[in-house]
C-alpha cells in the first residue's frame, strides 16, 4: 500500500512503516488543495489537525482504506462518511496519555504550590514566603470527567498522593478499581474539589460545562482542562472565577487557539483570565512530549499492521 503523510511526524514513521510493506510519500508541508490533486492515489493517510477530513476530501480518496490520526482527537474527520465508505480509523490516544496525565499533574502542583509566581518574584528579588503559601494535595477529592485512556491514566499518576479519585463517563461502566471510584455526574458535582477534563469533542461535549453545570457543583473547585478547550467558554470560568465557584484553573487547551481569529468578545474574556494569577496557560502541549511524539508512530503502526494482517 501506498500512503500519504500530511502532518508533521516522528521520523521514525518511514522505517516503521517500511518494515510491514507499507510505501509511505512524506510531505508535511502540502497543502489542501494538493491533497484533493493526489489522494486517490494513495490506500493510506496520515494527520495531525492541520487538514479536515471532510466529505469533499474524502470523495477525492477514491482507494483510501485507513485514516491514521496521529494523537486522539477526531473531530476533524466525518466519521459518518468514513463508517459508510468501510474506511479504517485509527487513532494514538495511547501514544501521548502518559503526557497528558503527567501535565495535568504538573500543572496542578504549579498552581497549588505558587510555582510561576514565586519564580518571577525571586528573579526581580521579592522574598515573599507567605505570600506563597502553597495547598497541599493531598487529602482532597479529585473528579475525573470522562475515563478513557486520558482519564485513566492521570487516576493512575494520582495514585501516590493520598487523594480520593472519582470518576464519571456517560458511555463507560463497571470500570471502577483501587485506583478510582465510578460515580454518577450527580456525586462527582456533589464530591469534587479538583475536576479534570478527559472527554473528546462532540456535539454533546461542546460548551457542556457552561453555568448551569459548574453552578451545580457543591464544593468550590480547581479546574483541570487537558482535553478540548470548546468543552468551557473564557466568559464560564470568569464567571465562576468571580463567584468563587472555581478556585483556579490549569488550561492547556482554550475555546478559540487561534489568538488573531478571536472575536472581540473572546479578546475581552481572554484578557480577563490572562490578567489573573490564578490561571496558568500551556500551548496545547499536554501530549506533545519527545517520548509521545514517537511512540504515537508505534501505536498507530501496531494497529495498521493487526488490522490489515501485515
Amino acid at each position: 500500500m501506498k500512503v500519504l503523510i500530511i502532518d508533521e511526524m516522528h521520523k521514525s514513521i518511514i522505517t516503521l512503516l517500511e518494515e510491514i510493506n507499507l510505501k509511505a510519500d512524506y510531505r508535511p508541508l502540502i497543502k489542501r488543495e494538493e491533497i484533493l490533486e493526489i489522494i486517490d492515489g494513495y490506500e493510506g493517510i496520515f494527520i495531525r489537525s492541520k487538514t479536515s477530513m471532510d466529505r469533499e476530501l474524502l470523495e477525492k480518496g477514491k482507494n483510501l482504506k485507513f485514516i491514521a490520526r496521529a494523537g486522539a482527537g477526531l473531530e476533524k474527520i466525518d466519521q459518518d462518511y468514513v463508517k459508510s465508505r468501510n474506511i479504517e480509523l485509527f487513532h494514538a490516544a495511547k501514544g501521548n496519555r502518559d503526557a497528558v496525565a503527567e501535565q495535568a499533574i504538573g500543572g496542578l502542583l504549579a498552581l497549588f504550590n505558587h510555582l510561576l509566581k514565586a519564580d518571577r518574584e525571586v528573579r526581580k528579588g521579592v522574598w515573599d514566603r507567605e505570600g506563597n503559601r502553597g495547598i497541599e494535595l493531598k487529602g482532597k477529592t479529585v473528579g475525573i470527567f470522562g475515563y478513557g485512556n486520558m482519564g485513566k491514566a492521570f487516576a493512575k499518576r494520582l495514585k501516590g498522593f493520598d487523594v480520593e479519585v472519582l470518576a464519571y463517563d456517560k458511555y463507560k461502566s463497571g470500570f471502577g478499581d483501587r485506583d478510582v471510584k465510578e460515580v454518577s455526574m450527580e456525586e462527582l458535582q456533589e464530591k469534587a474539589e479538583i475536576l479534570s477534563i478527559h472527554v473528546p469533542l462532540t456535539d454533546e461535549t461542546r460548551m457542556f460545562f457552561d453555568d448551569k453545570v459548574i453552578s451545580g457543583f457543591k464544593k468550590p473547585i480547581w479546574l483541570i482542562n487537558t482535553a478540548r478547550g470548546e468543552v468551557i467558554s473564557f466568559s464560564s470560568i470568569n464567571r465562576a472565577l468571580d463567584k468563587g465557584q472555581i478556585l483556579g484553573a490549569i488550561l492547556d487547551v482554550l475555546e478559540n487557539e487561534k489568538f488573531d481569529q478571536f472575536t472581540p468578545a473572546q479578546k475581552e474574556e481572554f484578557d480577563r483570565l490572562a490578567s489573573r494569577e490564578n490561571v496558568l496557560f500551556t500551548p496545547h502541549v499536554a501530549g506533545w512530549t519527545f517520548e509521545s511524539y514517537e511512540k504515537i508512530n508505534e501505536v498507530l503502526v501496531k494497529q495498521i499492521r493487526k488490522k490489515f494482517g501485515l
